[in-house]
C-alpha cells in the first residue's frame, strides 16, 4: 500500500509539473483572495495526504473535519481521473471528481453555515454541479469503452 500512494504521490506530482503553464496562465487571469488566505497557517505538504493536512485534528471544529472529510474522497478521485492516458477522459473524470467535492463542501456550508446568502449560493453549487457530473458522467459511458 505504501507503495501505491508513494507511486500515487509521485504521479501527482509530474502531472501537476505537466500542467503547470495552464494553471499559471489561469492564475494570472484570476487570483485568489487575499482575504480567503488564513493568517500564520503555512500547509505542510509533507503531511498533505494526512485527514486533516497536517493541521491537529483536535484544533479543528466540526465544521473544518467535515469539510476534511469531504475533501479526502475528492483528492483520492481526482488522482485517480488525472491518471487517464487520454487527456479528454481524464479531463472529465478529473472535473467530476472536483464538482463532487464541491456539492460536499456546499453539503457541509449548508449543515453549519448561519449566513442565509451563503447558503443560497451552497445551493447553487449543488443544483449546477449535479447537472455538469450528470453531463460528464453521460460523456464518459459514451466515450470510454
Amino acid at each position: 500500500m505504501k507503495t501505491f500512494t508513494k507511486l500515487a504521490s509521485c504521479t501527482a506530482v509530474a502531472a501537476c509539473f505537466a500542467i503547470l503553464p495552464l494553471a499559471v496562465s489561469a492564475q494570472s487571469t484570476m487570483a485568489y483572495p487575499e482575504k480567503c488566505k488564513s493568517e500564520g497557517m503555512k500547509m505542510d505538504m509533507s503531511k498533505a495526504d494526512m485527514p486533516s493536512g497536517g493541521m491537529p485534528m483536535g484544533d479543528m471544529t466540526d465544521y473544518q473535519k467535515a469539510s476534511m472529510d469531504g475533501m479526502k474522497g475528492m483528492h483520492m478521485n481526482m488522482m485517480q481521473g488525472m491518471m487517464k492516458k487520454d487527456a479528454d477522459v481524464s479531463f472529465v473524470c478529473g472535473m467530476i471528481a472536483h464538482h463532487m467535492g464541491a456539492i460536499s463542501m456546499s453539503e457541509v456550508e449548508l449543515k453549519y453555515g448561519d449566513n442565509e446568502e451563503a447558503k443560497q449560493m451552497a445551493q447553487k453549487v449543488i443544483e449546477a454541479q449535479k447537472k455538469e457530473i450528470e453531463e460528464m458522467s453521460k460523456w464518459v459511458d459514451k466515450e470510454v469503452k
